[in-house]
């Protein structure tokens, strides 16, 4: 397939895809699946393999995603019903001041990122992003921008996240100056594409959409007596807390033995978002004077606003599959490999590629170091650590339409698609070339 074909068939779908459902008014998840179909088609794939091919994409995201939106949103419910997101979110507003929440929630989201993947972070805080917002008057997109924000940035640049952890190994980077420059590198990042930047949205973007998710997460007036700040903290990190011994658990036990398996186990995602949930339903359920039938209760209704996310977030890695089983994202990526450009903006460019082609930003971090590793183990005078921070801001480039956080932001925000291009695509775009631009500046002193 040749490289100016491609990148039409890219960006002629991209462009149906904001037409169709932003001018047209179409139902997204059939827009996304048709365009994901007749690429395929244009692209000459094979007919009888196109659907399976979207199948296959949709199913391999809705198999992690699924699963974490539903606990999470279980969770949230928990949190919303038994007062729990109020109290933590008066804590907060209470310690930072109501003039600097989008700040504390930057923070908090680097805190809660580190261990955890997007869509897990996200599930779990953006409650108290809600009821922050209506409890402080502040505009909702001020307070979820820098969240997310946060949780990108940590996610691309900042080790342990199991992300870095690919290219860690990939470019044989150290991993303590890694985290040392993440951080350096990282934290002005978020705060540009954070607060900076959520502020400057909040004024220029106002919130149009009806939004049924904001309406589950907040009550009109909070309860009486909330539960304690810290029942709730604790409740929120017990999963993150999991994550983190499970991905340690070959540094804590000796792997393969039955306390390693057994530290995997409860680390895995969705065992420990599960035992989280599970909890809550005591700790802000039951012990909170809540019946076991009103608890049901909650956790069947809170899951119906849902059911659209999880379509548009499995559609949308059907539409990534597409484009590389059709070889458009291997067309693309074999262009970029034949630009003599230094290897540091190489690394980074290969990386925004794979994350145009393919939506995923791990799986964009883990294919682009892949490339570069046994290109940069023949090179001398770059820093693998800064090749490992600007494949992972390459990473998160352009928040396209093809990324499971896409419309998970476009759907809890209640965005509309141009709407979301305008916020999240453009937060995930200034953390991608800010991150390049604070990497290539610190290449002067490594």
């Amino acid at each position: 397939m040749s490289i100016p074909f491609a990148l039409c068939l890219v960006t002629g779908s991209i462009l149906a895809l904001v037409v169709l459902i932003a001018r047209l008014r179409l139902n997204p998840f059939i827009t996304l699946f048709a365009v994901s179909i007749i690429l395929a088609l244009i692209a000459g794939m094979p007919a009888d393999k196109v659907v399976g091919s979207f199948e296959a994409g949709a199913g391999h995201v809705l198999g992690h995603v699924g699963t974490v939106i539903a606990l999470g949103t279980m969770l949230g419910k928990m949190l919303t019903e038994s007062g729990g997101a109020d109290r933590i979110a008066l804590t907060v507003s209470g310690i930072a001041g109501r003039g600097r929440v989008d700040w504390a929630m930057m923070v908090i989201g680097l805190l809660v990122g580190l261990p955890v993947f997007f869509e897990i972070g996200f599930v779990l805080l953006i409650p108290i992003a809600f009821v922050l917002a209506e409890r402080t008057k502040t505009p909702l997109l001020q307070v979820a921008l820098p969240m997310g924000a946060a949780l990108s940035v940590t996610h691309a640049l900042i080790p342990p996240h199991p992300a870095t952890l690919l290219a860690l190994s990939a470019y044989h980077a150290n991993i303590g100056q890694t985290i040392f420059w993440g951080i350096i590198i990282g934290t002005p990042v978020a705060i540009i594409a954070g607060p900076v930047f959520g502020r400057f949205a909040a004024k220029h973007v106002p919130l149009t959409e009806h939004n049924p998710l904001a309406a589950q997460f907040i009550r009109a007036t909070p309860p009486e007596n909330l539960p304690s700040f810290a029942a709730t903290v604790a409740t929120i990190l017990l999963p993150v807390v999991l994550m983190f011994v499970g991905s340690s658990a070959d540094s804590i036990a000796k792997p393969h033995s039955s306390l390693n398996q057994a530290l995997h186990f409860f680390g895995n995602t969705d065992i420990a978002l599960a035992v989280a949930t599970v909890l809550s339903f005591y700790v802000l359920g039951l012990a909170r004077g809540f019946s076991r039938e009103t608890i049901l209760r909650f956790t069947n209704e809170c899951l119906a606003p849902t059911a659209l996310i999880m379509l548009l977030v499995g559609a949308g890695g059907g539409f990534g599959r597409e484009l590389i089983d059709s070889g458009v994202s291997k067309a693309i990526t074999d262009a970029a490999l034949g630009i003599h450009m230094p290897l540091l903006l190489l690394g980074w460019l290969l990386a925004v590629i794979v994350r145009v082609a393919c939506g995923s930003s791990t799986v964009s971090m883990a294919t682009a170091s892949s490339i570069m590793g046994p290109i940069l183990a023949q090179a001398h005078g770059v820093s693998p650590e800064l090749m490992v921070l600007v494949t992972g801001a390459g990473s998160v480039a352009l928040g396209p339409m093809n990324d499971a956080g896409f419309w998970q932001i476009k759907e809890y925000l209640g965005l509309t698609v141009p709407q979301t291009l305008k916020t999240w695509s453009v937060l995930e775009t200034l953390i991608a070339v800010f991150g390049l631009l604070f990497a290539l500046l610190a290449s002067v002193f490594i």
